[in-house]
């Protein structure tokens, strides 16, 4: 089984399962990372609350994540200043620094290989684009450098550096963040209605809901399958190798990452949309011999990404016309830096409260982006490929996944094990074997 080296070296708290009808100011769907900050938030305000997560807390996203703790997404600000103006990019850079300070202030009480680093975004092919993003980041008021990143074992044809950034082992922080919190485990979410959700077929009353299980799952409100889709990337831990001081990601969405931790080196790539071939750690190990020939292979594990139409999340209301139910997700690749905003977010906004950053963030902006046009081709493709193997979400069909032995969606990215179990959402449940096809 393949498992990250967070889950290899954290064992997480259990909590209770729900066994009876409970009634509540606030719910929570989904312990993961962004569940739980918002539980947290919601605790030292004194809100009523309870956190509902359908396994074990951050048995999804968050135990998989690469765990950089940055506001450098990429290169993001040039574009955000380009389609949404300086002031919109100014309030995505803000909220995320807010972020950022909010994890240094609470990983200073919590003992979990917390380590200020600098990050850089590289391009391995064009120069002008790392300077362009050097120009918008300044612009807006943080120092941002070109760097010539000469720790990395390849040319680069620059990168821009954040200093100030920082990286984190995620389990360790959650185990101790989480053991206070009111979580139930093991609480399968079967239905969700106005005031309320049925879980392990008790009900539970609560005035507002949040719904932060990575891909929402309720499809009658907010058109989610259309404004995300889902993309894999394949991390590999490798001893006997340099350790980098800093944190690098490629520009491109298909390139690599690199961070250590203590005697490792995490390499990050071989992506690809969900459903869809790639290189995965095939891709990534040959990498890793080509410039690391000495380099010992310790353990691997894949992540999952929501991503979003125009590379913002979605945090807010679930739609128009859903008042009290919320929802946090479409971190693209920046999950830990994204879960915090969003738990600041939605807790301002369950208590009644004005958020600053909110309007940047809101589940309703326009849809009309050019990724919404491959999102539709591929649900179109996809619901009319006859097979029998198909996604009890939306209907789509299944494409098998050699490399993890697993059913993948490509039009939202659920995943099944090879009998038919459910790996990930946004589907509820698993679907029947009937062979391989």
């Amino acid at each position: 089984m393949k498992q990250s080296v967070w889950s290899k070296t954290v064992t997480l708290p259990h909590f209770k399962s729900v066994e009876e009808t409970r009634q509540t100011d606030v719910l929570i769907i989904g312990g993961g990372m962004c569940g739980l900050l918002c539980a947290h938030f919601l605790q030292k305000a004194g809100v009523e609350y309870m956190l509902l997560e359908a396994n074990r807390i951050a048995s999804g996203v968050t135990q998989n994540t690469t765990a950089k703790l940055t506001f450098q997404h990429g290169l993001i600000y040039d574009k955000l200043i380009c389609n949404y103006g300086s002031e919109k990019a100014q309030m995505y850079l803000t909220s995320n620094q807010k972020a950022l300070e909010e994890y240094k202030r609470l990983c200073s009480e919590i003992d979990c290989d917390f380590e200020i680093k600098d990050a850089y975004t590289y391009s391995v092919v064009d120069r002008q684009k790392i300077e362009n993003e050097v120009r918008a980041v300044n612009a807006l008021g943080f120092h941002a450098e070109f760097a010539d990143p000469t720790e990395l074992p390849f040319k680069t044809f620059g990168a821009v550096r954040f200093s100030g950034q920082a990286q984190f082992h995620p389990l360790a922080f959650v185990s101790e963040l989480a053991k206070d919190l009111n979580i139930y485990e093991n609480a399968f979410v079967q239905e969700i209605a106005p005031r309320g959700v049925l879980v392990n077929g008790k009900k539970i009353q609560a005035n507002k809901i949040i719904v932060a299980t990575h891909f929402p799952f309720i499809n009658k409100h907010g058109s989610y399958f259309l404004k995300l889709y889902q993309h894999r990337s394949y991390v590999s831990a490798f001893s006997d190798v340099p350790k980098l001081e800093g944190m690098y990601v490629d520009e491109d969405q298909k390139g690599l990452s690199f961070r250590s931790y203590q005697n490792l080196l995490l390499i990050g790539g071989g992506a690809h949309r969900t459903g869809k071939h790639g290189g995965n750690w095939t891709e990534v190990n040959r990498y890793a011999n080509a410039f690391y020939p000495d380099a010992v292979l310790e353990c691997e594990w894949a992540a999952q990404d929501c991503m979003s139409l125009d590379g913002i999340p979605y945090i807010g209301q679930y739609s128009k016309h859903t008042p009290d139910l919320y929802v946090a997700t479409g971190f693209n690749k920046w999950g830990m830096t994204s879960a915090m905003v969003a738990a600041m977010i939605l807790c301002d906004m369950v208590q009644g409260k004005q958020n600053d950053f909110a309007p940047v963030y809101s589940p309703s902006r326009s849809i009309l982006k050019p990724q919404l046009v491959i999102n539709g081709m591929e649900s179109m493709v996809n619901l009319l490929t006859p097979t029998t193997k198909r996604c009890p979400h939306l209907g789509c069909a299944l494409k098998w996944n050699p490399a993890e032995h697993s059913w993948d969606c490509p039009c939202h990215g659920s995943r099944f094990d090879e009998d038919g179990a459910l790996l990930d959402n946004p589907a509820t449940g698993g679907w029947k074997k009937k062979g391989k096809s």
